[in-house]
């Protein structure tokens, strides 16, 4: 690929897929992957998804842009639904997971200024990823992505994740907090869940504290961890939810969700998108939406979650170099205790694909539609590549 066109952005693998059904991937050769990784977290409802494809289809054919300057019925509909699903009061609609979080700041940064604070600050965590915008890549956690990108954005302030004791002092020794921003599970950084006590502890310190507690869901939401959305694992709510990746099912949508106080901070001229909630990506957010509803698959992801924890302790009992399993629902996390990004490339030649995160962290993502037979084969695959990959020598330096 030495003539291509492409900046070269990324590190791809030597595989090229034409087609999809379900949670299956053929290449050009006509060779069959099982599809783990669910292009990151997005195709929850697999590859070529009949009532994805019949809304994409019959939209496209009546109507898929007329821009934020006019009503949109199918963006009314698609809002009212999320709304419904998830609990919050109201829904701003962009176009990826990065503008959705550039969406939560703006809304932070706003609410801060309305309580007479000349420059906001929001609370992020260490090993985060919220984005690669310069607001959002400031707000990660991660100086590897942040490098040869300085000056990055003000208005940040840097915790240990799951530690709510470095919060509590923050919030003690300053008054221009305006939000903490946080992931209920870190994607990037390893599938890490935060603890559920530390969680509700968040919540109730904004609470005192009158600060937003804003959760990224753009890897969580839309059923991955056995709820819509990982906050409905609590009796509570936070003040701001970002979603994407699973919200179209691979059509390019996102949304900030908000509610009380924060529902009601943006007026007209503070913030919009040429393609946010187009009358097409609405359509597609509607089929999702329902289909997660109708096949209840929040249910099902649950039910694979534990098909699958229980296969890999199973397979990986006292397997050395296996450290134990991490994350919530379908993101899965197999934590070794070495670097193992060649994983994903020996995977690849077994017709599996998965991804590293965090450097020794096997990170699995598989669609909620996956059948008990597929997430056996991922559990066979993958446990024996894992004890032939550790059983040979470590390599020499």
């Amino acid at each position: 690929m030495a003539t291509s066109a492409l900046m070269h952005t990324y590190g791809r693998l030597p595989v090229a897929f034409t087609e999809g059904q379900g949670a299956w991937l053929t290449d050009t050769t006509g060779r069959r992957y099982l599809d783990a990784l669910s292009g990151i977290a997005v195709c929850g409802l697999g590859h070529a998804h009949p009532a994805v494809t019949q809304a994409i289809s019959e939209q496209a054919a009546r109507l898929v842009h007329t821009s934020n300057l006019y009503q949109v019925p199918l963006q009314e509909a698609a809002g009212a639904k999320l709304t419904q699903l998830s609990g919050m009061d109201k829904v701003f609609f962009c176009n990826s997971g990065a503008e959705a979080n550039e969406g939560a700041i703006k809304l932070a940064r706003l609410f801060g200024h309305s309580k007479g604070i000349g420059t906001p600050q929001i609370i992020v965590m260490e090993n985060a990823f919220h984005g690669r915008t310069l607001a959002t890549l400031t707000a990660t956690g991660n100086r590897k992505v942040q490098a040869g990108f300085e000056p990055l954005v003000s208005g940040f302030i840097r915790c240990a994740y799951n530690d709510l004791q470095s919060i509590e002092q923050i919030l003690q020794q300053r008054s221009d907090i305006a939000a903490i921003l946080i992931e209920p599970v870190q994607g990037e950084g390893g599938l890490r869940a935060a603890e559920d006590a530390y969680l509700t502890q968040l919540r109730q310190l904004c609470d005192a504290h009158q600060v937003l507690l804003m959760f990224d869901e753009v890897q969580t939401g839309n059923g991955r961890t056995g709820q819509y959305f990982a906050f409905q694992h609590y009796d509570w709510k936070p003040d701001v939810v970002t979603t994407a990746k699973g919200l179209g099912n691979g059509f390019p949508i996102g949304a900030v969700m908000a509610q009380g106080q924060a529902a009601a901070l943006f007026q007209p001229g503070h913030h919009g998108s040429t393609y946010g909630g187009t009358p097409l990506g609405c359509a597609v957010v509607l089929a999702v939406l329902e289909t997660l509803e109708k096949d209840k698959l929040c249910q099902r992801a649950n039910q694979l979650s534990e098909l699958l924890r229980a296969g890999f302790v199973q397979a990986l009992a006292g397997v050395e170099g296996v450290v134990g399993l991490r994350g919530r629902g379908l993101m899965l996390g197999i934590e070794l205790d070495r670097p193992c990004a060649e994983l994903v490339e020996l995977a690849l030649e077994r017709g599996l694909l998965i991804n590293v995160t965090a450097g020794q962290v096997i990170r699995l993502l598989p669609p909620l539609i996956l059948s008990d037979e597929e997430a056996q084969q991922i559990i066979a695959i993958l446990s024996q590549l894992i004890k032939d990959w550790l059983g040979q020598p470590l390599p020499s330096h």
